[in-house]
């Protein structure tokens, strides 16, 4: 099938309105747009170089933790909740009451990932998969009532406060189940020749336009993106996350996906696809190089603890992972007494490592401010 005739669909009368049912995906793709080659290859690069980081950073997966509460935040922000990646990696007791719901389903965000990526170690991208990781993103929040971890069973829509005025009505649910199967094979049929990044260009597209749970299908769509990259081993490691890009074009994201289905334009979704790729995956590789010059430089100052920079080694790989802690927790991480703790915190203050960020006589929080930063900017 070429972009240049695909066409996207069909909308189907229903009663007292008209749902949209897209084409199978599961074919040969080519497009005749050389813009779309350009692209790839820029995409397909810079991915590779952000791969290479994973392979050559010591002990890298002490930083992959901070790309996923990254990308669990900003996944569920462009969703409408409302926590920063500074409160999510906090625990629940610092979280103000009123803001407890918006930080619970970023955690869910993140035990969903982490679920999936080790199932994927063992097991191919599958709707299976997707269903079980659906499953813990819904377990104790809003929308839990709308069956976790099961394709639905009613009629959804997007936009709008009804059916009757909806932006966009994806395909009844009696056609979920043969349309996602559809996609599953596409996923993995050696028999097409289609460059990854297109497959999963059209798969992210294909995914949204089904929406195929009743709720969490944006976070479960771009979740997919990483999980293919991983499952097809173009990433050793979860380290791309194009919900960062996606939430800062927002407008542009939510349009290109619109106009494949209005207008049959599959091209311009993909270009604005293979952007998304190559500019997080440059951001992201400049993250781990400034990662590798932080990691340098504090690294060096722990010489100045003398017998105590053993103990500050080992909180140091706490902060990669945690970058924000209390003295009972390093405490209870280091297996050390509170006072050995304390004492262990003042001397990273001293070193500039750590600033004390509440104020606080007690449960007071200190910050490794200059790693958090390279995740926030």
């Amino acid at each position: 099938m070429k972009f240049e005739k695909f066409r996207s669909g069909i909308h189907r009368q229903q009663y007292q309105y008209k749902s949209f049912s897209p084409s199978p995906v599961n074919q040969p793709w080519t497009w005749e747009d050389p813009k779309i080659n350009t692209l790839l290859e820029r995409a397909s690069q810079s991915m590779a170089e952000l791969n290479a980081f994973s392979l050559i950073v010591p002990d890298v997966d002490l930083f992959i933790m901070m790309h996923v509460y990254k990308e669990a935040s900003t996944s569920s922000r462009i969703e409408g909740t409302r926590t920063g990646m500074d409160e999510a990696i906090l625990d629940r007791e610092y979280i103000d009451p009123e803001k407890r719901d918006d930080w619970q389903e970023v955690q869910n965000y993140v035990q969903a990932m982490n679920l999936a990526v080790r199932e994927l170690s063992t097991l191919p991208l599958s709707n299976r998969l997707l269903r079980a990781t659906h499953e813990r993103l819904m377990q104790g929040v809003r929308g839990e009532h709308k069956p976790p971890g099961e394709f639905r069973r009613s009629q959804n829509w997007i936009g709008g406060t009804s059916l009757q005025d909806a932006v966009f009505i994806p395909p009844a649910p009696e056609e979920v189940p043969e349309l996602m199967s559809d996609l599953e094979k596409f996923w993995h049929n050696e028999e097409i020749d289609v460059p990854h990044l297109i497959r999963i260009a059209i798969s992210h597209y294909q995914f949204e336009t089904i929406h195929p749970f009743l709720d969490g299908n944006g976070r479960i769509g771009r979740l997919l993106i990483t999980l293919y990259l991983v499952g097809k081993r173009l990433l050793s490691k979860p380290s791309l996350y194009l919900s960062d890009y996606m939430e800062k074009h927002k407008g542009a994201y939510y349009d290109a996906l619109t106009t494949v289905r209005a207008s049959n334009d599959l091209s311009h979704w993909v270009k604005f696809f293979l952007v998304a790729v190559h500019e997080t995956a440059k951001k992201g590789s400049h993250t781990f190089q400034q990662i590798l010059a932080l990691r340098s430089e504090v690294e060096s100052k722990l010489f100045k603890l003398g017998k105590k920079a053993q103990n500050g080694g080992n909180l140091l790989n706490i902060l990669y992972q945690k970058p924000i802690v209390t003295a009972n927790e390093v405490a209870e991480k280091l297996a050390v007494s509170h006072q050995t703790a304390s004492a262990l915190i003042r001397d990273f203050m001293s070193l500039g490592i750590l600033t004390e960020i509440t104020g606080y006589q007690r449960n007071r929080m200190f910050e490794f401010e200059n790693y958090l930063k390279l995740f926030i900017n």
